[in-house]
């Protein structure tokens, strides 16, 4: 078996949700399931997501406690022009640097506001505010720039704007070896293959193996199994285990029918 850990360190992330929209119910959250799709597309493993509300000790210190806990951290929401949108002070106040208007985020704002006739106003502008020494993430959708400082990167919460923030931020990120996997279809009820597979995991400590119960086109409860690795030939040993298992299972209940 080939030591893919070994030859390339998994790369981890975080997401925290920042808002008290999310947290009412109110605004249901679109973005958590995109980015985990994402991430695992290129490599980058997702291991937590926060919600936090719209209130600075909150944030400050999921954020904190985050981003020295995972290689990247993706936050989303809480970037825009109402009282509300704290989150580019808090992320200032969490590393320990001013914020300000930065000059770029000026010009570009400013210059989709007059093309849209759309007056400069207090409010407005706070989207222009960013922490010192943060790179700009820029907005295709509507201009306003997320930003990145250190391993956080702060994208907006309209399922739009994120989308193309993270195809901006996407070819800077160091990525890891990615998961392969394969789904098989048990035929089974989960509780019927639960003790086995667990043996199986045992047996294959290099894969991830889920079970997901289902109701099939017959009106039945079902099982699809997937087995994930980041080597083919260990996950062809467990697929392979799986598969002789469930041959064995579907014999024993078929005769015990």
């Amino acid at each position: 078996m080939n030591d893919v850990r070994a030859a390339a360190p998994l790369v981890t992330a975080a997401i925290l949700v920042i808002g008290d929209e999310i947290l009412s119910g109110r605004t249901k959250d679109k973005n958590i399931g995109y980015i985990a799709e994402y991430l695992t597309t290129i490599g980058i493993d997702l291991k937590e997501v926060r919600v936090v509300p719209d209130e600075e000790p909150e944030i400050i210190g999921a954020l904190n406690a985050l981003r020295n806990r995972y290689t990247y951290v993706f936050t989303t929401g809480g970037i825009g022009p109402t009282h509300d949108d704290i989150t580019a002070d808090c992320v200032a106040k969490a590393f320990g640097v001013s914020i300000d208007y930065h000059p770029e985020a000026v010009t570009l704002l400013k210059a989709n506001w007059a093309a849209r006739g759309i007056e400069p106003n207090e409010s407005r502008m706070r989207m222009a505010r960013i922490p010192a020494g943060a790179v700009l993430i820029p907005n295709k959708v509507s201009t306003a720039p997320g930003f990145r400082i250190g391993n956080v990167h702060v994208m907006a919460g309209v399922p739009s704007i994120m989308q193309a923030m993270l195809d901006e931020v996407a070819p800077t990120l160091k990525t890891g070896v990615k998961l392969i996997s394969e789904t098989v279809r048990a035929d089974l009820r989960e509780g019927d293959i639960g003790t086995p597979l667990g043996e199986i995991a045992k047996a294959h400590p290099e894969t991830m193996i889920g079970s997901y119960p289902f109701v099939d086109d017959n009106g039945q409860p079902n099982t699809n199994l997937v087995i994930r690795s980041r080597d083919a030939q260990t996950l062809a040993a467990a697929k392979r285990d799986v598969e002789a298992m469930l041959v064995k299972t579907r014999a024993h209940y078929r005769k015990s029918a």
